[in-house]
């Protein structure tokens, strides 16, 4: 079932999250803002490294610096 924009919803109805082990290459070309981090690098990595908890959050982070 699809969510909103694109995103999928899991069996429950929720829509689902981004994982921790998605790479920055399949995040850069729909978030701009990932483009200085390496293709490689995974998603968990990155928020880790930020300290956040969510993609959000990170973007909200690198919007405002």
């Amino acid at each position: 079932m699809e969510g909103l924009d694109g995103r999928h919803r899991n069996k429950n109805g929720q829509i689902e999250r981004k994982h921790g082990n998605t790479k920055m290459r399949t995040l850069k070309p729909q978030y701009p803002e990932l483009k200085h981090f390496r293709n490689d690098d995974t998603l968990a990595r990155v928020r880790d490294r930020y300290g956040v908890s969510s993609l959000d959050v990170l973007l909200e982070k690198l919007r405002h610096k």
